[in-house]
Parts: C-alpha cells; structure tokens; sequence
C-alpha cells in the first residue's frame, strides 16, 4: 500500500469518527443550529470525496482501466475484486451523493442526511476494510 493511499484511509475513518459523534440528536441540531449543519454537511462531502479519490487512486496505482465518472470508479474496484462487486454496485452511489452535496445542495432533505446517511458510516469502514484486504 502507498503512503498516499494509506493517508487517505487515515484521513476517511478520522471524518467518520467525526460524523459518528455528531449522530446524536441529529435532527434537532440540524434545524436549530446553522454551524452543526454546515459540519455536518462538510464532513459527508469530504468522505464521499475522499471514498472516490481512494478508488482512484488504487486504480493508478493498479494500472486498471481509466473511470469516466466517479460512480464507475468504485464499479472498477468491484470489477478487480478489490470490493465485492454487489457491494460495489451499491457503495457506487456515494459519486451521485457527492455531487448532491456539492452542487444541489438547496435539494438536500435534511432528514435524510440525519437517518440514511448517517446510518450508512459502517457501509464506510466496510469500504476500507474491503481495500485493506484485498489491495
């Protein structure tokens, strides 16, 4: 493993470890606190970001097939069995919620940030540990 690829893990589970703790009371924060709400906001973006930048880069570093989208980064892990492939298929969709919080974000449910995404953060260290094994 590269030390660029193993800072970017580090820097994955520190975002989550974050996220994690700001799970609680999710709901009422995210309405009555702006500063908790763009945090909260931030941090998904930067792990959806580095999750994909992760893929990326073990795909040069593998010399795998060029991706032409953030979503087909991940389907390529899945594809060179660095993730199980239904897992792959399925964690592909953090490329459209990146874009979501990066270019939509006046669409973003905010109660779906507090359930689902927060609720998804050990689909995240599924991801790493996926790439630990199998990189």
């Amino acid at each position: 493993m590269t030390e660029q690829i193993r800072i970017k893990i580090e820097k994955i589970m520190e975002y989550k470890k974050i996220l994690h703790n700001m799970k609680e009371d999710c709901v009422n924060n995210f309405f009555k606190d702006p500063v908790y709400r763009g945090a909260v906001l931030h941090y998904l973006y930067l792990i959806a970001d580095s999750c994909i930048s992760l893929a990326e880069m073990i795909i040069r570093d593998k010399e795998f097939r060029t991706p032409q989208s953030y979503h087909e980064a991940v389907d390529i892990l899945g594809e060179n069995k660095i993730i199980p492939p239904d897992f792959a298929y399925e964690f592909a969709n953090i490329a459209s919620f990146r874009n979501l919080l990066a270019h939509d974000y006046e669409k973003i449910d905010y109660l779906k940030i507090c359930g689902e995404a927060l609720g998804k953060l050990d689909d995240i260290s599924r991801y790493v540990d996926y790439i630990k094994e199998n990189y």
